[in-house]
């Protein structure tokens, strides 16, 4: 059973604080999304729309705008009344969905390595996460280790994609390899999709539930925060279909039970942006990962080059370091940046030991100053 631990986040935000440090751990955005959307929920506020409980399964304008984008972006049909609910954020999405789906002692198959979080949801719900470990160096899915892994107390496959932290976007091909087994096994499946809009040069983000027999197995989480810029604002969302996204409402209600009223206001006009700005928002990031990966390359630090999110990964090893957990605790008081290591994303830490996640979604100002420490603290 996972504990109930202080995350790595808190721990190493703190320690960027201490030591005035530049914070590439965290994944946050530096500035903020765009303006008609925040000035959408300032009106909002002052209009007296949503500053009281909002609908308890969202907003039926900001869930009708949801079901809008997966059309517009997938083809995908979404009835906005019964196949969407709106959550604080897409983590509140993850864990309801596991205390929906999951008894005690059932297990939870993903990839490792994983997002810290899914560990603590699945433990919440009494159940066991399971790791298939990516390819290593490469960091793809391989469906023989994914299909040893399954037993008769598998309910869940929890899939992320583009994926945190290693960047890899899954292809058609290695997710169709992986519904096949879904098939085979009968599993209900939680799609984490939360950094779709930011897959760059020829990565293509294929929706799970897109796969043909997936969408009536599969919850897939968006999220507000990522495509938006507003991390802060926790608006997220789960889509699939009725039947199971009426079970994610009964253990989300008790959650939070609403949240952001005037945000979902905002984020409804946010989804229905114009191409541009989701274009815009891609090459933004993808000239923030091209600057920051290139720079590490420069500087003879290893980097393995993301093709979707905004995190980069690093391994140690030619640094001088074997561990990345003691890189990144000596890191800010060396260079005077926070990165985050790799073995927290992984239920044996020695699978990520030597590997250090990045989050290069800041300003380049900030991507350059953080690369000018670290050239003078390791050449």
């Amino acid at each position: 059973m996972y504990e109930h631990a202080s995350s790595i986040f808190g721990e190493m935000s703190a320690l960027a604080i201490e030591t005035d440090s530049i914070n590439l751990g965290q994944g946050f955005p530096d500035t903020d999304g765009p303006d008609l959307i925040k000035e959408a929920a300032v009106q909002a506020i002052r209009d007296g729309r949503g500053n009281q409980y909002p609908p308890a399964h969202g907003l039926p304008k900001l869930r009708e705008a949801i079901a809008e984008h997966q059309k517009r972006f997938y083809d995908v049909d979404l009835n906005p009344t019964t196949d969407v609910v709106v959550t604080t954020g897409a983590s509140e999405a993850i864990a309801a969905t596991f205390l929906a789906l999951v008894e005690p002692g059932d297990d939870v198959v993903t990839f490792s390595p994983w997002f810290d979080l899914y560990a603590a949801a699945v433990s919440l719900a009494g159940a066991n996460l399971i790791e298939v470990p990516l390819t290593a160096g490469l960091f793809r899915p391989d469906p023989k280790l994914l299909r040893a892994a399954i037993t008769p107390n598998t309910r869940v496959l929890l899939l992320n994609s583009p994926h945190n932290p290693t960047g890899s976007v899954f292809t058609r091909a290695e997710l169709t390899d992986i519904a096949d087994i879904v098939i085979e096994h009968d599993l209900w499946v939680l799609s984490d999709e939360v950094y779709e809009h930011m897959v760059y040069d020829d990565s293509v983000h294929v929706p799970f539930c897109t796969i043909p027999g997936m969408a009536e197995r599969t919850i897939t989480t968006g999220s507000a925060g990522k495509s938006l810029s507003l991390t802060g604002w926790k608006v997220g969302w789960a889509t699939g279909p009725a039947d199971l996204i009426a079970a994610v409402r009964v253990p989300r209600q008790h959650l939070s039970f609403v949240s952001g009223g005037p945000f979902q206001w905002a984020v409804a006009d946010g989804l229905r942006l114009p191409d541009d700005y989701w274009e815009d928002f891609r090459a933004g990031m993808q000239m923030r990962r091209d600057l920051f990966c290139s720079g590490l390359a420069e500087l003879g630090i290893p980097v393995d080059v993301p093709e979707g999110t905004y995190f980069a990964t690093s391994d140690v090893r030619p640094l001088g370091y074997e561990n990345g957990l003691t890189f990144c605790q000596e890191l800010p008081h060396r260079a005077g940046v926070v990165a985050i290591p790799h073995e927290v994303f992984h239920a044996d830490a020695n699978a990520g030991k030597p590997y250090v996640r990045w989050a290069f979604c800041k300003q380049p100002d900030v991507l350059k100053e953080a690369l000018d420490r670290l050239g003078r603290a390791f050449t």
